[in-house]
């Protein structure tokens, strides 16, 4: 008797492979906090209060960029070759 594709099960991926998943092709755009914002980029120091800030992460999670402006984290990621994509 054949099996089906049904009967294969599925392959699991690593967690690191996971976090690799896009590397180098993928950059997440995601709106943060003043205090997400200076646990992401420790060498910002004190980050403004009030404002919406928007951080560029690659695939991984390492943070690329940080911005005031949606609209310039995705211009930052398509400048840098990469393909944006929103992280709610």
């Amino acid at each position: 008797m054949n099996k089906s594709t049904s009967d294969v099960p599925p392959a699991w991926m690593s967690l690191k492979e996971l976090a690799l998943l896009g590397d180098g092709e993928v950059a997440y755009i995601k709106q943060v906090d003043s205090l997400a914002a200076e646990r992401l980029f420790p060498a910002l120091g004190e980050a403004p209060q009030g404002i919406d800030l928007y951080a560029v992460l690659g695939a991984d999670g390492t943070p690329l960029a940080l911005t005031d402006s949606r609209n310039a984290a995705i211009a930052n990621a398509i400048e840098n070759d990469l393909l944006p994509v929103s992280v709610h």
